[in-house]
């Protein structure tokens, strides 16, 4: 492909593409190229560093998250929209968390996530530090709470390396794992559930219940504030 067909926003889509499937240690400029139908040497004219090209594609999956209208919602309704797009997100894209380790990250669609969350939580009623509060504990939990999906896709692609079997080095781990649980009582009496079965599962409901517990930590707070003010 010449030079002058390629742009900056098909590399970065494929880009994406690629890490999606082969994750941080897949990308290199060689594959891209590959992807794309060109040399190595024309993506260099669009995008120096691979290091730029993962800012640039781990800035734009940031606009796949559906925004909230804050005009035609209330705070909470608009929080849990953001909060679950944002987890939706991580978890098509599990190579971002890793990204965000070993990466400078930064750019205009993480930029306008952030201003809108802290724009939900002063609607709620927080002050501009708090409010700074609230969204880096909700960020902190949707990280962690797509930790576990993305740990599981990473450590299937580093075991499948040189032909073995992934899933059944896994099921030897889950089965190494169940045995010392069973020398725990309450460890014991869930070995039965689904997520004990699963590495690096959690149980059903795990993101809402959490994301919703926070949230109501929230209204506690607020109406606290509020009540000891009007005090």
């Amino acid at each position: 492909m010449p030079r002058d067909t390629l742009t900056t926003e098909r590399i970065v889509q494929a880009a994406i593409e690629l890490l999606d499937d082969e994750g941080l240690d897949g990308l290199n400029m060689r594959s891209l190229a590959k992807r794309l139908g060109s040399a190595a040497t024309a993506v260099y004219w669009h995008i120096k560093t691979k290091d730029d090209l993962v800012r640039l594609a781990g800035d734009a999956i940031w606009y796949e998250i559906e925004q909230p209208d804050l005009d035609a919602t209330d705070w909470r309704t608009a929080a849990t929209l953001q909060a679950t797009g944002m987890h939706t997100m991580l978890t098509r894209h599990p190579w971002l968390g890793q990204a965000f380790g070993s990466h400078l990250m930064h750019g205009p669609g993480k930029a306008r996530h952030d201003d809108l969350s802290l724009a939900i939580y002063e609607m709620a009623g927080f002050t501009a530090a708090d409010a700074d509060r609230a969204a880096a504990t909700v960020l902190t939990f949707v990280l962690g709470s797509a930790l576990g999906p993305a740990a599981e896709v990473s450590l299937k692609r580093r075991l499948s390396k040189n032909g073995a079997d992934a899933e059944q080095l896994m099921t030897d781990a889950m089965t190494r794992a169940t045995e010392t649980a069973q020398h725990y009582p309450r460890l014991r009496a869930r070995l039965g559930t689904p997520a004990a079965s699963q590495y690096a599962a959690a149980p059903d409901n795990t993101f809402t219940f959490g994301l919703h517990s926070i949230l109501d930590g929230f209204e506690t707070r607020l109406t606290t504030d509020h009540g000891g003010r009007s005090g």
